[in-house]
């Protein structure tokens, strides 16, 4: 059994607990180094990229199938109302997390892994040897990221604004798109951005990139056992994220993914099945 003390909360400890992880990982691993190109992470991020590497990387962002692909999806789930049905099913079920309650503590407690995540991994991205340049180029490089973050909240905002969609709990009409899902979403996409970057073995690799891309499919998915959205929210979600965060972390700190998950969607009579599956 653990001991309880006076004033000190289980969340205060998971948070206590999750800075002093970074602190170590971070202290561990230091970013040093450089990237293959011989420059150090968030180095050659900048305001003018240039409108050639902006369309090139607006269009990349829009062909990506982890942008269309779940829009893909939202959209045939609007067929026989299975969007409404697998949302039922899962709210009643809890199949993952066992109650609607806990599925929505968890759904935010994963969007702040991801947070969390993104941070440690641009911090342990390689920012070269000199304590000066290694410090202005995580500045830069975080900027980048943050922008890309902010973007996609103030996007998914706006959208629930102009959507007006009831919540499967009717508790308001902010449902589409799922804001949980598109902030895992965008520190999903830049976190793997940056794991890109590091040094380390295949199987560490896999297992970081799992790791990633599970945090931000759990986020969206506790949001559908907490009755707070349809699936169709959640995938919208995921999409507006990916776009956002992918368009501006190449757009602006020039730093592609060369193994980016490709997600493959399939219907059936019992809903939707999603898949993943990327290169190393």
């Amino acid at each position: 059994m653990i001991p309880s003390y006076p004033g000190l909360k289980t969340k205060h400890l998971l948070k206590n607990t999750s800075v002093l992880f970074l602190l170590i990982f971070a202290f561990l691993f230091q970013g040093c180094g450089t990237l293959s190109s011989g420059r150090g992470w968030g180095q050659d991020a900048t305001l003018i990229p240039g409108w050639e590497r902006i369309r090139n990387s607006a269009v990349n962002a829009v062909t990506s199938p982890e942008t269309w692909g779940p829009l893909a999806g939202a959209v045939v789930l609007q067929i026989n109302d299975m969007d409404k049905s697998i949302s039922d099913w899962a709210s009643d079920n809890n199949p993952i997390f066992g109650s609607m309650e806990n599925a929505g503590k968890w759904s935010d407690r994963l969007k702040e892994s991801s947070r969390a995540v993104y941070v440690i991994s641009a911090f342990v991205a390689p920012g070269g040897d000199d304590t000066s340049e290694w410090l202005t180029a995580k500045t830069k490089g975080l900027a980048v990221g943050l922008t890309a973050a902010g973007a996609t909240s103030v996007s998914t905002k706006a959208i629930k604004k102009i959507s007006g969609r009831t919540r499967p709990d009717e508790s308001d009409n902010k449902s589409f798109p799922s804001s949980h899902s598109s902030d895992a979403a965008a520190f999903n996409t830049l976190a793997r951005r940056n794991l890109g970057s590091i040094s380390m073995s295949p199987a560490v690799r896999v297992l970081t990139r799992t790791a990633v891309v599970g945090t931000a499919v759990g986020t969206g998915w506790a949001r559908v056992e907490a009755k707070k959205h349809y699936p169709s929210d959640v995938l919208a979600g995921y999409a507006l994220g990916h776009f956002f965060s992918a368009f501006i972390n190449d757009a602006f700190l020039g730093l592609s993914d060369d193994g980016t998950p490709v997600l493959t969607i399939a219907s059936s009579r019992k809903g939707i099945w999603l898949g993943a599956y990327w290169s190393f």
